[in-house]
């Protein structure tokens, strides 16, 4: 196993960003080139407020990750009731507060209930730190605080919120934004925010869109999830290389495994689970008609769901369902047999506009339009919304809403296992392998860690006592987990494991 994760760590993408600060570095979402593995020692297995805490301060609300460099921990926040944003910077030993820089935002951005406007994590190289705001746009200071740039770009709108971070590859800032007012690809000079280059996406963006997912390198490439495709690019000219199109909402991260690029391809109908079955109108009527009229009047409907997350059923905006006003089409209040064969038509036209969705392995050497037998569809069901996948180098993991994780081989894409961890409910949060331990976060503040491999073991189950939407950081052993309401440090202490 250390072969394989010493053959992952050691990629030429993560080198690239390893090589611009120090090795031990979290300088992005998920650590070196977005990979979520943690290079050096493990943090403890077990963990929690009180135990093997090395410290935890006050944080303002966010769902941005934590990006450590150097001696210093960047964050973003946003305070509702003054409508600001922040970025802020910590000391990584102490936890004390070091700076703190409101962005002047004139309007902030809108999303679904679950979206905070600082969920976009920010990313440095060691000398600055460049954070992004839908409500804002770019804006970069350098260690100490002092404002080196910004680009202010329009007010997203989406349905969702933009959530999408940049991340510094060499010597320029590199961002996908997608929404409805604009939607591209930007490369901007990090030392002055000065525009490299500028890719607009054809590809027309629509609600169900999310847009999140972080850029990432192989070589001279940047690889970037997108709306309804996963597309590569020259870093230095943004010249696109290739492009795969995929059923996918962009949400979550993709990473390097080998000669592969994996990307986790969701949307809202993509497999059965997503797509509850609807009663045909003698069980409706069966079921539901209390004053046996043979009818359905708006109270007898019961919820159907058009589209349902069945996991993590207790987040808000969960799936869609049937309207009543929708199937009433002449209005007298009451739906009748017509009127629901006519209804569940409609449904099934549009389901059928929605293709499976799969955990996808792409050559990274494509040339142009990918044609669907050059992916290899590794998995069809299990696949997690927002959450990112991972890869030791043998096998690949991924995490969905109700702590359904699954574990395939990458050679052959064969699943090794599908189990629960001891997470349950909503997901946001993407896992991390350190020391071997592969950690997966719930939404309500559960951090399970598992050996890795064929044959996984539970180690620890770990209580926040507050949600944790934040993906966690980990360098040299210190695991940081930010939750709604505090940043923890956690550290390994004498006998401890």
């Amino acid at each position: 196993m250390l072969f394989y994760l010493q053959s992952w760590v050691f990629s030429a993408g993560i080198l690239l960003f390893m090589t611009a600060a120090g090795a031990a570095d979290w300088q992005q979402f998920r650590g070196p080139n977005s990979s979520g593995i943690a290079p050096g020692s493990s943090p403890p297995v077990e963990f929690g407020p009180g135990k093997n805490e090395l410290w935890n301060i006050p944080m303002g609300a966010g769902h941005s990750s934590p990006v450590v460099v150097g001696e210093v921990i960047f964050l973003t926040t946003y305070d509702k009731s003054r409508k600001k944003l922040a970025v802020v910077c910590i000391s990584r030993t102490s936890g004390k507060i070091r700076w703190e820089r409101i962005v002047p935002a004139e309007r902030i951005e809108k999303g679904h209930a679950s979206f905070n406007p600082a969920s976009s994590t920010p990313a440095s190289d060691g000398q600055r730190v460049v954070a992004y705001f839908g409500s804002f746009g770019l804006i970069c200071f350098d260690l100490e605080g002092k404002k080196l740039w910004q680009r202010k770009m329009p007010l997203t709108r989406t349905f969702g919120g933009n959530a999408t971070s940049p991340a510094i590859v060499g010597d320029r800032v590199v961002l996908y934004r997608g929404n409805y007012i604009d939607h591209f690809l930007l490369a901007v000079d990090k030392v002055t925010g000065k525009e490299l280059w500028k890719v607009p996406q054809r590809e027309p963006f629509s609600g169900e869109m999310a847009c999140t997912a972080c850029p990432i390198v192989a070589g001279d490439k940047l690889l970037v999830h997108t709306a309804r495709s996963m597309q590569a690019f020259e870093i230095s000219s943004g010249k696109q290389l290739w492009v795969a199109v995929c059923a996918t909402t962009a949400t979550s991260t993709p990473i390097i495994a080998g000669k592969e690029v994996i990307v986790a391809a969701w949307n809202k109908m993509g497999e059965p689970a997503l797509r509850p079955e609807f009663p045909d109108f003698k069980k409706l009527i069966t079921e539901h008609d209390k004053d046996g009229d043979k009818l359905i009047s708006r109270d007898e409907l019961p919820t159907l769901w058009i589209f349902h997350r069945p996991d993590g059923a207790e987040a808000p905006q969960n799936g869609a369902t049937i309207r009543f006003e929708r199937v009433d089409k002449n209005n007298n209040r009451e739906i009748d047999a017509d009127e629901w064969a006519a209804q569940l038509q409609g449904l099934e036209k549009f389901r059928a506009r929605y293709k499976t969705h799969g955990m996808l392995a792409i050559p990274l050497d494509s040339k142009g339009e990918v044609e669907a037998n050059e992916i290899r569809t590794l998995e069809t069901q299990g696949i997690p919304e927002v959450p990112s996948p991972l890869c030791d180098g043998r096998y690949v993991y991924f995490v969905k809403n109700g702590g359904v994780l699954t574990c395939l081989e990458l050679k052959t894409g064969r699943r090794v296992y599908r189990m629960r961890t001891q997470g349950r409910g909503t997901h946001y949060a993407s896992p991390l392998i350190a020391g071997g331990h592969l950690f997966t976060i719930a939404g309500d503040g559960r951090i399970s860690v598992l050996t890795l491999g064929p044959e996984p073991k539970f180690l620890a189950t770990n209580e926040m006592r507050d949600r944790v939407y934040a993906t966690p950081a980990i360098s040299d052993g210190v695991l940081y987990v930010r939750t709604h309401s505090k940043l923890f440090a956690f550290g390994k202490k004498t006998g401890s494991r």
